[in-house]
């Protein structure tokens, strides 16, 4: 079976869904028999290579709410990764544009590198403060996923992948999708959201 997903390295959600549904998968017993593939989407296309400031500057802004109600939605994402295992630390987030992480995680899914890149390039954002749109840092945590800090930034200072990564972006508008996660299960059958575990469990079983 195939399963494509498409994300953004920068969603926390995301995230999120990666584990509750890597959860779903030692559950069904049936990794083995699945072919995941990482699609990209970008939450803000027009986003600088670093935004100025501070996460919870960005939410303020971007949501129209006080520091203090960012702060809060902050802490609320923050528990519930808590409950899969994973420790954010938004207080310290670097945001970017994630177009490059994107180019450099198809470039990895050639290598058969594509699930250990995304899982390093998301900790690395929201556990390590990884500034997402710097190449240079981008290249240098790409020997965590097998690939050398100089091939990845002949890669990341060239346009290659471009492509792909708009023709993605291309078919996330053809099939409507909005938001992220999504879950495409071989091209039939989809799955919006973070989903609880069992959710996960029974659309791999009906798939």
């Amino acid at each position: 079976m195939q399963i494509e997903i498409w994300s953004d390295v920068i969603c926390p959600w995301c995230y999120i869904g990666k584990r509750r549904f890597e959860q779903a998968l030692a559950q069904s017993g049936m990794r083995d028999d699945i072919n995941i593939i990482w699609r990209s989407f970008e939450l803000d296309p027009k986003a600088p290579q670093q935004h100025p400031g501070t996460l919870i500057e960005l939410l303020s802004r971007k949501y129209g709410v006080s520091a203090q109600q960012a702060a809060e939605m902050n802490e609320r994402v923050s528990n519930v990764a808590l409950e899969v295992g994973l420790k954010y630390r938004l207080s310290d987030a670097r945001p970017g544009n994630t177009f490059d992480a994107h180019r450099l995680l198809h470039y990895a899914a050639t290598q058969q590198k594509g699930d250990a890149a995304m899982e390093a390039i998301m900790n690395a954002y929201f556990s390590e403060a990884l500034p997402v749109g710097d190449r240079a840092a981008l290249a240098k945590l790409a020997p965590q996923f097998g690939i050398a800090e100089e091939q990845a930034l002949a890669l990341l200072v060239s346009d290659e992948f471009t492509a792909e990564v708009r023709a993605d972006e291309s078919r996330a508008a053809e099939l409507g999708i909005s938001g992220v996660p999504f879950f495409v299960f071989d091209g039939k059958t989809a799955i919006s959201g973070v989903q609880p575990v069992e959710a996960f469990v029974r659309m791999l079983s009906a798939a």
